[in-house]
């Protein structure tokens, strides 16, 4: 202890600073991968992908982030240390590490970009659904005079939506739809397309 004392004491300005933020930078950088592998990620901004708005335009290139922060501070304060370990003046550790630490934000907010545009394709197009065929299960009031329920088979899974139309009569369970109009998430604006036979 008395070393680490005497060590830390030795150090100039600088270099405190630099091994200020190392050391904690470090532990948060290596946290945030550990918690990433098992599941326990600090982003919490990923929807249910059945819930995916028609015009919603995903997430977008985000530099200004806490990981991307954090390994900002990982990059810039392990450089700063090397750098003046390997007799640079201050001017020039300043500037190596401040460019290097920008430089690791630009390719972690670029890999996360990449990332979610990746998550964004493989969720449901809601959109997607206008002009498809699918099944009323549950009786939709005519005149839209309250939802009933369908089943719609979407990018190769089946969903279930409530379901509006503005046919004067009643859509019975078991008849074949079309989609209209996509309302919001949840909700389709229907017509009759044939009997279920």
């Amino acid at each position: 202890m008395d070393d680490l004392s005497s060590w830390w004491f030795a150090l100039d300005t600088l270099d405190k600073i630099y091994w200020g933020l190392a050391i904690p930078s470090s532990l948060m950088f290596l946290f945030q991968l550990v918690t990433t592998f098992i599941g326990g990620a600090f982003d919490t901004d990923y929807t249910d992908p059945d819930l995916e708005i028609v015009n919603d335009g995903g997430v977008g290139f985000q530099f200004f982030t806490f990981k991307n922060m954090v390994a900002f501070f990982v990059l810039f304060s392990w450089t700063g240390i090397a750098s003046l370990d390997s007799g640079y003046s201050m001017l020039t550790t300043i500037i190596i590490s401040v460019v290097s630490g920008l430089t690791m934000m630009t390719i972690m907010a670029f890999m996360f970009y990449q990332i979610s545009k990746l998550h964004q394709s493989g969720t449901l197009k809601i959109e997607r659904a206008v002009g498809k065929i699918g099944e009323a299960y549950l009786r939709i009031p005519g005149g839209r005079g309250g939802f009933g329920k369908i089943q719609l088979t979407i990018q190769g899974s089946v969903h279930e939506f409530d379901a509006l139309t503005d046919q004067e009569t009643d859509i019975p369970t078991g008849t074949i739809i079309q989609i209209t109009e996509v309302i919001d998430q949840n909700k389709m604006l229907v017509i009759t397309n044939s009997p279920k036979k």
